[in-house]
């Protein structure tokens, strides 16, 4: 094999540096104060940072130990969902040692400021959303061992991918509103560019366009309860048949779609029926109460970190995704004959 296609090692890394292979060791391993210079360090740091160098975890762990801290990154944390996912991870990472940096992008989603000096020194590895991986690259996150969270499994960043069973949902929710006879349905989609949301719109269409005599709408919105509002309103408001469903890709966006019915002097469900996705404490809080389809956050958060320790460790994660329930509630019913 040609020199340039191998993994760069610690020793290309001690030659390129002008240092010994401990000396790297006791740099990257970050135990090199009182035992090499400053100057020493930064050109060990540079040159494996030139050579794109990235140490043997498992041989690591063995000889110099781990800061046995990770790094969560979420988008901004606007609802209890991520709260959720990190409970779960920082209970697993408890049981091993580990501690649970949580990192919400602060605008929601896209670049983030590096929230270390040097995240490769001061982290062993890297959970992300996908609504967050933009955030990654400024972090230098991608560049660590690496578990995606509602990500793409077959173009992913990481090492591994942990997802929910969001196509399930979404077919358990089409499934749900076709069988009470609907077949005018309006799609109140999350206008974030994220896999998660790309898969919620590409199932629903598939689903209804499967079904005889329907038609499918799409309003963009973001995912807060105003955005919603505005778009459901405008969306409703629109000439040729008003849709008898609206299904709606977060629980925050079936509120704005509840205001909009009500503003146009619709009722829920016996106008439109709307669904959700998440089941949030929110869900059960709107009158009538929404249909919705839970998603267990912490078991998500619990199998990410495990899926981490799993590469941090040489291990092939657990495979298969996260089953999803469909809860039916007051929100739903069969459409109005008019």
């Amino acid at each position: 094999m040609a020199r340039g296609s191998t993994r760069p090692t610690s020793r290309d890394v001690a030659q390129a540096a002008g240092v010994s292979q401990a000396a790297v060791s006791l740099v990257l391993g970050d135990k090199w104060r009182g035992r090499v210079s400053e100057t020493t360090a930064q050109r060990v740091r540079e040159a494996a940072r030139e050579l794109g160098y990235r140490p043997n975890l498992a041989a690591r762990n063995l000889r110099l130990g781990r800061t046995r801290t990770v790094l969560l990154v979420v988008p901004a944390l606007t609802t209890e969902f991520f709260a959720g996912v990190y409970t779960g991870a920082a209970r697993v990472a408890a049981e091993h040692g580990f501690g649970v940096v949580l990192y919400p992008s602060p605008e929601g989603v896209g670049p983030a400021r590096d929230p270390f000096a040097s995240a490769q020194a001061a982290l062993d590895g890297v959970l992300a959303s996908s609504m967050a991986a933009d955030a990654l690259t400024a972090i230098r996150g991608d560049q660590l061992p690496l578990v995606m969270l509602d990500s793409d499994p077959s173009g992913s960043l990481g090492a591994a991918t942990v997802n929910l069973d969001i196509v399930d949902g979404v077919r358990q929710v089409a499934d749900h509103l076709l069988g009470l006879g609907h077949r005018r349905f309006l799609h109140l989609a999350a206008d974030i560019p994220s896999w998660t949301f790309e898969v919620r719109a590409r199932e629903l269409a598939a689903r209804v366009g499967a079904a005889a005599g329907t038609s499918l709408r799409t309003a963009s919105a973001p995912i807060s309860i105003d955005g919603a509002l505005a778009a459901a309103e405008a969306a409703l408001s629109a000439p040729g048949p008003r849709p008898t469903a609206v299904v709606c890709d977060d629980d925050k966006l079936a509120a704005g779609a509840y205001k909009a019915l009500r503003r146009l002097g619709l009722r829920v469900p016996d106008d439109v029926s709307v669904t959700g996705l998440d089941d949030l404490a929110l869900a059960t809080a709107l009158d009538p109460e929404l249909t919705t389809v839970r998603l267990d956050a912490e078991l998500f958060g619990e199998r990410g970190m495990r899926a981490l320790l799993a590469v941090l460790e040489g291990r092939t994660p657990d495979g298969g995704d996260i089953p999803v329930e469909l809860v039916v509630r007051a929100s739903t019913a069969p459409p109005n004959a008019s």
